[in-house]
């Protein structure tokens, strides 16, 4: 058993108008033992360090996952991923301290998966999402969550603490996409709280149909191309990040 998997993340016109950079960030690491980690993260729009704190949430929890895989058997505790997102929230103020700055200009969201042969664990904080394919059908693992107040949700800098989710399940799923809230209009029916089959089936098709593993090259370029193609854009103005996991 192996992975493959498609990956892109393109900036909305949004902030191509504005003169911002992309506050996406994603990372995907395929590990001993027939396992994956894939986790994306999205830049808050209003804090000056976005972009930055997506990047530190992805490139921390990548190395700490792989660092775990290779000293340790079987997954990490819940205790031990909580210790994660604590270290991240420490490494944020830390460096946020030496910019004369705060935290919440670091702010950005998480949905994370590990994906083991016998099992998957998420993590998730903010309107993010991530969805699995059991069969026929495709569950929603992560809803996305919003805040209080309209247009808002919830980051890993959030004081006292984030609103962290962590699901573990046993592995049914053969397939994962994790995306950005950019997304989430296109891939989830809200009304019914699903994930829309339209969008994810011909999606995987192409995955689905190669015996090649890893990262799919010209899959992903084709990826980056309808993300930032009209059909998306006329819907979304924001960033728009989208992993596609297919096991081999």
């Amino acid at each position: 058993m192996g992975w493959r998997w498609a990956s892109a993340s393109v900036i909305g016109t949004s902030h191509l108008h504005s003169g911002d950079r992309l506050q996406d960030a994603y990372a995907v690491s395929e590990v001993e033992n027939d396992g994956i980690f894939a986790v994306v993260s999205d830049g808050a729009g209003s804090a000056q360090f976005g972009a930055y704190g997506a990047w530190l949430t992805c490139r921390l929890l990548s190395v700490r996952f792989r660092e775990w895989v290779r000293a340790s058997h079987g997954l990490p505790s819940n205790e031990i991923m909580e210790d994660w997102i604590d270290e991240l929230r420490d490494r944020i103020s830390a460096i946020a301290a030496r910019r004369g700055s705060t935290p919440r200009q670091f702010a950005s969201t998480l949905a994370s998966v590990i994906v083991t042969p016998d099992e998957v664990v998420s993590l998730h904080i903010g309107d993010s999402a991530i969805v699995g394919r059991r069969g026929s059908e495709w569950d929603v693992l992560c809803w996305p969550e919003n805040g209080e107040y309209a247009s808002s949700t919830y980051f890993v800098t959030d004081d006292p603490a984030p609103r962290l989710n962590m699901t573990r399940l046993q592995r049914e799923h053969d397939a994962f996409a994790l995306f950005s809230d950019g997304v989430g209009d296109l891939a989830l029916s809200h009304l019914e709280q699903s994930a829309h089959l339209r969008f994810f089936e011909p999606m995987f098709r192409p995955l689905d149909g190669t015996s090649d593993e890893g990262r799919l090259v010209g899959l992903s370029a084709k990826l980056s191309d309808y993300l930032a193609g009209p059909s998306v854009c006329g819907r979304t103005d924001d960033d728009k990040t989208l992993i596609l996991i297919s096991e081999t």
